[in-house]
C-alpha cells in the first residue's frame, strides 16, 4: 500500500476502536493532519452515537462540521464536569515508547490541551512515523513573537539544534512556530520539561508526559494494535 492507502486503512480502525470503545452519546477528542481528516471522514457514519467532537483546530472543526458532526467547546465539557473519554490524533514521530512529535501542522499546543483531558489517548499513523529516535522530524515550539530570537537563542544553547522560523505560518492562537532541526532525542520527557521552563515558549511538539495511550499502526501487514506499557 502507498501512504495514502496506509492513512485511508489505520483511519478505519481508529472508526472501528471508536465504535467498539467509545460509550454512545460521549464526546470525542479528535486531532489535526492528514490522518486525522481521514478518521474524520471515517467517523461520520458514527456521528448519531457520538455526543459531541472537541476539535484540535479551526480547520478540524470545520471539517467535523461539514460532515454534521456537533462541536462542543473544551471550556464547556470541563466546566459542566464532563468526560472525553478518547482523544484520536496522529504523529509526525512516535517511538517505542509512544512518545511523539507533534506540531507538524501547527496545532500542537491546542493538541496538548485536547490530549491532557482524554481518558485515552489513541495515535493513528503509518509504519514510516515509527522511530527510534526522536528528532528527525523538526521539534516544533509555539512562541510569542515579541520572544521568538530570546527564544531561539535559549533553543540553540539547550538543544544544540537548529531553530528556524516557519515562514508566513500563524498559529490558531496567533503565535509563530520555531521549527527546531538537527536534533537526536534520547530522553524525551527531559527536554519536553527543559523547553517548558523558556519564558516565551507557548508549547513545544513533545508529547512524552502525556504520550500514546493506544498506537494504532498502518503497514505491510495491516494495521497493529500497541499499547503503552505502564510500570
Amino acid at each position: 500500500m502507498n501512504q495514502n492507502e496506509l492513512k485511508q486503512a489505520v483511519a478505519r480502525a481508529a472508526r472501528d476502536y471508536v465504535a467498539e470503545h467509545l460509550p454512545p452519546g460521549a464526546i470525542l477528542g479528535v486531532g489535526t493532519g492528514s490522518t486525522a481528516n481521514c478518521f474524520i471522514d471515517e467517523i461520520a457514519a458514527l456521528r448519531e452515537r457520538i455526543g459531541g467532537c472537541v476539535a484540535s483546530s479551526e480547520a478540524t472543526r470545520q471539517r467535523l462540521e461539514s460532515h454534521g458532526l456537533r462541536v462542543l467547546e473544551l471550556n464547556d465539557i470541563v466546566a459542566d464536569g464532563l468526560a472525553m473519554p478518547i482523544y484520536v490524533d496522529g504523529a509526525d514521530e512516535i517511538n517505542a515508547g509512544l512518545a511523539m512529535i507533534k506540531g507538524g501542522g501547527g496545532a500542537l499546543t491546542r493538541e496538548k490541551i485536547v490530549a491532557a483531558v482524554a481518558g485515552c489517548f489513541v495515535c493513528v499513523c503509518d509504519q514510516s512515523k515509527r522511530v527510534d529516535t526522536l528528532g528527525s522530524f523538526s521539534l516544533p515550539v509555539e512562541v510569542i513573537p515579541m520572544a521568538r530570537e530570546h527564544v531561539r537563542h535559549e533553543l540553540i544553547r539547550l538543544t544544540g539544534g537548529e531553530p528556524r522560523l516557519r515562514t508566513g505560518f500563524v498559529t490558531d492562537n496567533g503565535n509563530e512556530i520555531l521549527d527546531v532541526h538537527g536534533l537526536a532525542i534520547h530522553d524525551p520527557l527531559a527536554l519536553e520539561s527543559r523547553l517548558e521552563q523558556i519564558t516565551g515558549v507557548v508549547c513545544n511538539g513533545l508529547f512524552a508526559r502525556r504520550g500514546a495511550d493506544v498506537l494504532l499502526l498502518a503497514g505491510s501487514q495491516g494495521v497493529q494494535t500497541h499499547i503503552r506499557q505502564t510500570a
